[in-house]
């Protein structure tokens, strides 16, 4: 599967479909109406209503009136029953229609089955590929409407006076959700154009309407308007997050294991492509550049043991952050490791590894044996964190090349989120945290702490990539190709994962939740699980270039 890296979306209104009171406009009429837009109130714009600052106060005694013919029995039930009122961009027109129709209703044309084309400027198709907001497949789903609705009984009898409903205006939810995105990326425009009063305003109307707005459009929203905020409120950018210990993210990364299939596919993916490369190795050594709880190996020790001939020797360095006076946590986790080895029979060595940076990380470190080992090194969602320093992802990669593993395991997050231009960054985040937190969504038998863990987990790499810069900006995701372009720079070759790794890979989804919404693509010997048709991440293998 290909896909195109360098998509942005463009918040810029697209003119109007159609119309059914008539033939299009003029050129001429067009002009007028390009001058009169110059005038528009420009925070209500961006949220879809054209409102000229000069109509400010005159729009506002209008809403009023509104509000009160609405809070009047004497306003027929039956006609607000059953109109449907298109929301056009043009509120101050809108509202003296909807005043004109409802205080003479006889002589209004209310057939609430006359089909209408939506006047709005804003439409979904102006965001492409935000999986939170499909396609629908039917013109009326994806109109833009209030709907006036009666609080009870659409059967009230009509003479009962004292027990009539009143009225309420019910506005669309998908309507909402398209002003919260088009507030988020008009919000991003004015930072990146330093309009910081502008930003402002627009970031206090996110925060409104992603209170209103359910399911994972609303969360994911809050967290990028956090991110928001920091960039806007403070005077330097902050690391995007409170600092908390590795033992706190290691806690939340436990729980955004047990929610969805991307690590558990990380693991399964990386393990299956061990195996194949130590085959008929009677020692194995595994140095596995972000140990944190371990979860992967328990799983490999397993498929070791039951390997026919018996299992081979495994050894393990893992590299973890520096360690607590209080606590040894690597080397805890090492004991642990060598109780299970001991339980299935496979003979096992461990050694922790404590780094402030994988950069710092020397050839010798490792105690390697290459006359008597085969040597794999590990990465899944580490490489990406080295981007924030020049030099450093090259320094590792030396590291690596220079112990001659006979393969190295990698898996990164399918994303471009190290660009230098802030706007892009955040659009391309937007789009593929949508993604993450839909998937989310749509685990229904998830038990509600795992689902709210796993939700700050992504959060906080959100804020991250929203609000921090310099080396604080961490969460610098790249793409399959991008990656490409530095492993074979540094001299190392692409290993095909091979059809046995997909065919497996497809059958774990299987089992996760159903696998409804999951896909496992190819893509030149590497394998990619997305949610619905957008790729997530990516797991890949490599050699020494020549080996």
């Amino acid at each position: 599967m290909k896909r195109g890296h360098g998509e942005t979306w463009d918040p810029t209104p697209q003119p109007p479909s159609g119309s059914c009171e008539g033939p299009s406009m003029t050129d001429s009429i067009n002009k007028g109406k390009m001058a009169d837009d110059s005038n528009m109130d420009e925070l209500l714009e961006v949220l879809g209503y054209k409102v000229r600052s000069s109509e400010m106060a005159e729009v506002a005694q209008k809403l009023e009136q509104l509000e009160m013919v609405l809070s009047n029995d004497d306003v027929g039930s039956n006609v607000l029953n059953d109109t449907v009122h298109y929301n056009p961009s043009d509120l101050s027109n809108w509202v003296e229609t909807m005043l004109s129709e409802l205080n003479n209703p006889e002589s209004t044309d209310l057939d609430p089955t006359r089909i209408c084309e939506d006047r709005s400027e804003y439409g979904l198709s102006a965001i492409p590929g935000l999986s939170a907001f499909p396609k629908a497949e039917e013109e009326e789903a994806s109109s833009k409407r209030i709907r006036l609705e009666s609080v009870g009984s659409w059967g009230d009898p009509a003479g009962e006076e004292l027990t009539r409903p009143r009225p309420v205006v019910v506005v669309d939810s998908q309507e909402t959700g398209v002003r919260l995105v088009h507030a988020l990326v008009a919000c991003a425009e004015a930072i990146q154009q330093q309009d910081l009063n502008l930003a402002d305003a627009l970031v206090k109307s996110v925060g409104t309407l992603a209170a209103s707005q359910a399911g994972a459009m609303g969360k994911v929203a809050t967290y990028f308007a956090q991110g928001l905020a920091r960039r806007i409120y403070t005077s330097d950018l902050l690391s995007g997050g409170s600092h908390v210990g590795p033992s706190f993210e290691e806690a939340l990364q436990m729980h955004f294991y047990e929610s969805c299939p991307y690590l558990k596919f990380a693991h399964f993916t990386a393990n299956q492509a061990i195996l194949e490369a130590v085959t008929t190795a009677r020692r194995v050594h595994v140095i596995d550049l972000g140990l944190n709880q371990g979860m992967q190996w328990p799983a490999l020790m397993q498929a070791l043991a039951v390997r026919p001939g018996g299992p081979p020797s495994f050894r393990l360095t893992g590299v973890g952050p520096p360690q607590t006076e209080s606590s040894d946590s690597l080397q805890e986790l090492g004991w642990k490791l060598a109780q299970f080895a001991q339980a299935i029979g496979v003979e096992f060595e461990f050694k922790g590894l404590a780094t402030e940076s994988l950069s710092d990380l020397e050839p010798e470190m490792f105690e390697t044996r290459p006359e008597s080992e085969t040597l794999v090194v590990n990465s899944v969602f580490e490489l990406h964190r080295l981007l924030n320093r020049s030099g450093s992802i090259e320094k590792l990669l030396t590291t690596v090349k220079a112990v001659k593993p006979s393969i190295i395991t990698m898996v990164e997050q399918e994303a471009n989120h190290n660009g230098v231009v802030f706007l892009d960054r955040f659009n391309e985040a937007l789009h593929y945290y949508s993604s993450l937190f839909d998937s989310l969504e749509d685990s229904y038998g998830l038990p509600s702490q795992d689902r709210v863990m796993s939700e700050v987990y992504l959060g906080r790499q959100i804020v991250n990539v929203v609000a921090a810069e310099g080396t604080d900006r961490v969460e610098r995701h790249e793409t399959l190709a991008q990656w490409k372009v530095r492993m074979g720079s540094v001299g190392f070759d692409p290993v095909p994962l091979g059809s046995s790794a997909f065919k497996q890979a497809s059958m774990l989804l299987s089992v996760f939740a159903g696998g409804d919404g999951y896909r496992v693509e190819e893509n030149e010997g590497c394998l990619m699980l997305g949610w619905q048709t957008r790729p997530l991440i990516t797991s890949s293998a490599w050699k020494l270039a020549g080996a």
